[in-house]
């Protein structure tokens, strides 16, 4: 089945400062795959047949990067409800921990709230063979190394490297500018691995932090905002 993803700005590759935005732009995506990015009406004309979900004045692109997973993943603990203790990571709430049933469910909530700001990739390493199996049935792609962290490493607060005793944020927005925080590129032939942002103004082609509306990965909507 076909779906047309609709927006008010389709960045396909923010990373590429030479790649611009499309205005009132579409992502047709197909199986797991994507089909076509280019404008809107060029893209319903060619496809009469398929589903479409506009998203709005929103901004869609490829999905982000969160290069703290191996503290959130293996060192956090991700609260259960039925627990009311809250929503938030507890610091260092798995450190020491044998309870690999608990680090999994643990993990999985994690991966579960980072859909929620957009995230399709997670910075490992993972040692816990629980926290890898998470990882690998999420769809969320998980990455060895710690590329990319270097300019992180003299953050101010509690965010740090992973692997450090500092924690870092679900949100990758809340510490990186957009253009680091994107993994990959939406493009004809690729995984349809993106996410839906709020714009950060009128007519910016610039997601808000914490603006996450809506996150596809291997063309399934796996989180939309209520």
């Amino acid at each position: 089945m076909l779906t047309l993803h609709r927006a008010a700005f389709v960045l396909p590759d923010p990373a590429d400062p030479t790649a611009p935005p499309i205005p009132d732009g579409a992502v047709v995506v197909r199986g797991d795959r994507v089909e076509a990015v280019g404008p809107y009406g060029g893209l319903a004309a060619a496809h009469p047949g398929a589903r479409v979900r506009d998203w709005g004045r929103a901004v869609l692109a490829p999905g982000l990067r969160n290069p703290y997973g191996h503290w959130l993943l293996e060192r956090a603990y991700h609260p259960d409800p039925r627990e009311e203790i809250g929503v938030e990571p507890v610091a260092d709430g798995l450190a020491g921990s044998t309870d690999e049933a608990r680090c999994g469910a643990s993990a999985r909530r994690g991966l579960q709230r980072m859909l929620g700001f957009g995230v399709t990739a997670v910075n490992g390493p993972f040692e816990r063979a629980s926290v890898r199996t998470a990882v690998a049935r999420s769809g969320v792609a998980g990455l060895a190394g710690l590329a990319g962290l270097a300019g992180l490493a003299g953050s101010s607060g509690s965010v740090g490297v992973p692997g450090s005793e500092g924690a870092g944020p679900l949100d990758p927005l809340a510490v990186l500018p957009f253009a680091e925080a994107v993994y990959g590129r939406v493009a004809a032939g690729g995984r349809a691995d993106f996410a839906v942002f709020a714009a950060a103004g009128e007519g910016h082609a610039e997601p808000a932090s914490g603006g996450c509306l809506a996150t596809v990965l291997g063309g399934r909507l796996v989180y939309r905002r209520r």
